[in-house]
């Protein structure tokens, strides 16, 4: 059997949507549901009603992206690697550290298996904090706060809905505890 290349997902009746940020050059990806119109019969008459999509999260990341070209062996997009080096607080190690990355490096037989574009890690530079919680509390906000409240906002604006759920209250809310973003440095392809 011939293994299949295609590793791209579809969902009928929706679209990958990108919502742009305001604060940062961002694209948070979401799914645009289209719903059929409502029909009802009454008095003999067919009554049509639109009603207007639903915007929902999709964190299946380019596997969802007719524009993306998936090859694994390359792995995912480093979506926010820019974020992270662009704050100027880490730096790239120029070799992996740890003895056991070392010896997994060392072997050779280990090598038919090798993802193609292996990245040495970042660390904070001397004297720097790289967490969100640091950032909140400083009172910045990061482009993975503004990431996290496009997504959770679900486009409720545009649906003429209010939210408080705003770049500032992801911050206050990191600040204080109560929430978290798990932006590992050296995990930039997550979302």
């Amino acid at each position: 059997m011939k293994p299949k290349n295609d590793m791209k997902n579809s969902y009928p009746g929706s679209e990958k949507i990108y919502v742009p940020g305001k604060l940062y050059n961002i694209q948070v990806g979401m799914r645009k549901v289209n719903l059929t119109d409502t029909v009802k019969i009454i008095d003999g008459k067919r009554i049509t009603r639109h009603n207007d999509p639903v915007y929902i999260y999709d964190t299946s990341g380019a596997y969802t992206d007719p524009k993306i070209e998936i090859d694994l062996k390359k792995g995912l997009p480093r979506l926010r690697e820019s974020w992270i080096t662009g704050r100027n607080d880490v730096e790239r190690l120029s070799e992996i550290t740890s003895q056991y990355g070392r010896s997994r490096m060392a072997d050779k037989s280990l090598d038919p298996i090798r993802f193609k574009n292996v990245q040495l890690p970042y660390r904070a530079k001397k004297g720097k904090e790289i967490t969100q919680m640091y950032y909140a509390k400083k009172g910045i906000i990061t482009p993975e706060m503004e990431y996290v409240a496009i997504r959770e906002n679900l486009q409720n604006e545009m649906l003429g809905i209010k939210s408080h759920i705003t770049p500032e209250f992801v911050r206050d809310e990191v600040a204080a505890g109560r929430a978290i973003i798990p932006a590992n440095i050296n995990h930039p392809e997550a979302e």
